[in-house]
């Protein structure tokens, strides 16, 4: 047997060996995770991945490769829906489910208020963030069909993921026409209502970043000048340089003029760019041509 500090140095070597090898094996994780789309993935010193602020961690390089994508696929799907930002509503009246819901969308970093009647949830200031609305049908003093409706009339776009335990296929059938996610019927498996809540949530989000690329464009109309704005509109309706000076009686050099500066305060980069641009900020009504 060698002396102590030989044995001392040989466990430290075996110490580094096994964290070294750990490390090894959370950066290969790492990597694989990040290709298959996991945000904010990093090796752990067990030689797993975690993703920050969920908790979460996965380990098994060794494991079959279809198996992992699989795993991935599932945890990249948790950290976006776990966006601090994001919130889900939940109207029922029943508590146990209520609590049952919020358990679980809390367990997965998902920000969640329970309503039990749709009452409390109008008394409720609506979240400034992506949001979707799991809704019972049937409820205390009105249905979440009608509340659909009302919502709808009053042009609050929201996703809607419905849930019921006395459902049928007309009542489907005329939710989904109205625009909800999904028709989920009790007892109903929590991967299909996170899979709801998924595309519910990006739908909400994306709406909200088409809203305010909207307000930024409307901004950069409204910057221009009259004679640019007029120029715009001319472009947009697919009238040539010449055909504008015509119309609005001045030179054609002028014209190109201003729709140079018209382009460079909407940060256009081409002519087709300025005509989508247009498009969205309805200038140009859409008119039937005359035969």
């Amino acid at each position: 047997m060698g002396s102590f500090p030989q044995q001392l140095r040989a466990d430290q070597r075996s110490n580094f060996s096994r964290k070294s090898s750990r490390a090894s094996e959370g950066n290969e994780l790492c990597q694989r995770a990040k290709s298959f789309g996991v945000p904010g993935a990093h090796p752990s010193e067990k030689g797993a991945v975690q993703v920050p602020g969920l908790g979460l961690e996965m380990s098994g390089v060794a494991g079959p490769a279809n198996q992992m994508q699989a795993d991935f696929r599932d945890l990249s799907r948790v950290a976006a829906m776990s966006d601090a930002t994001s919130t889900v509503l939940v109207i029922d009246d029943d508590p146990d489910l209520r609590a049952s819901v919020g358990r679980l969308l809390r367990s997965l970093g998902i920000n969640v208020q329970l309503f039990a009647s749709i009452s409390d949830f109008l008394k409720s200031d609506p979240p400034d963030c992506p949001t979707c609305l799991v809704l019972d049908i049937r409820l205390p003093g009105q249905s979440g069909l009608d509340f659909q409706r009302e919502l709808a009339a009053a042009n609050r776009e929201i996703p809607i993921i419905f849930v019921t335990g006395h459902g049928d296929i007309p009542m489907s059938v005329q939710a989904m026409k109205r625009g909800a996610i999904e028709f989920l019927t009790k007892p109903y498996r929590d991967q299909d209502l996170l899979d709801a809540i998924q595309l519910g949530l990006a739908r909400d989000r994306a709406r909200r970043e088409n809203d305010k690329d909207m307000v930024s464009l409307r901004q950069r109309f409204a910057s221009l000048s009259p004679r640019e704005r007029e120029i715009v509109i001319q472009v947009a309706r697919g009238r040539l340089s010449k055909q504008i000076a015509h119309d609005i009686g001045i030179a054609e050099a002028t014209v190109k003029v201003h729709r140079s500066r018209a382009m460079q305060k909407m940060q256009a980069g081409s002519l087709p760019e300025l005509g989508r641009m247009a498009d969205k900020l309805k200038l140009v009504p859409d008119t039937p041509q005359r035969s």
